[in-house]
């Protein structure tokens, strides 16, 4: 599993569009965390194949989300099944 936080390019930003986008590229669970001065993260986790590269691929199609300033890989973790 692998958590990114996703920075919003304002306050104004609608976060449920990047929500939605997130979805759409294969988040798993969403969140939202506040972090200062008005300004929410929203918080993506990801099952991603142990395969090399995979994060960074993954990363890169969370940038490329419409209305994301940032986004940072913030954990990874072996999922067990």
């Amino acid at each position: 599993m692998v958590t990114f936080r996703v920075m919003p390019e304002s306050t104004e930003t609608d976060l449920e569009k990047i929500k939605a986008s997130l979805l759409k590229i294969g988040a798993k669970k969403l969140s939202v965390e506040p972090l200062a001065f008005g300004l929410n993260a929203v918080m993506a986790y990801f099952i991603v194949p142990d395969a090399e590269g995979g994060a960074e691929e993954l990363e890169k199609a969370v940038k490329k989300v419409e209305g994301v300033s940032e986004a940072e890989i913030t954990e990874v973790n072996r999922t067990l099944f």
